[in-house]
């Protein structure tokens, strides 16, 4: 069973198409239904956007320093 991506590979991405590739559901096969599965996904995909967006935020604040 592959394992759910961390928050912490947020740093392997470079860009947009690598989001995709990075982000994966260890337990896709056990949900309830397909929709369920998708809406995690879109949740999951959400959450590490989110955190893209704040290292790149950090690296800016670090640069003005």
């Amino acid at each position: 069973m592959p394992k759910r991506t961390s928050l912490k590979d947020a740093k392997r991405v470079e860009t947009a198409d690598d989001l995709g590739d990075v982000v994966q559901d260890k337990r896709e096969g056990w949900r309830a239904t397909a929709a369920k599965a998708r809406r995690r996904q879109r949740r999951y995909t959400k959450r590490m956007t989110n955190e893209i967006a704040r290292l790149a935020q950090e690296g800016v604040d670090k640069t003005d320093e």
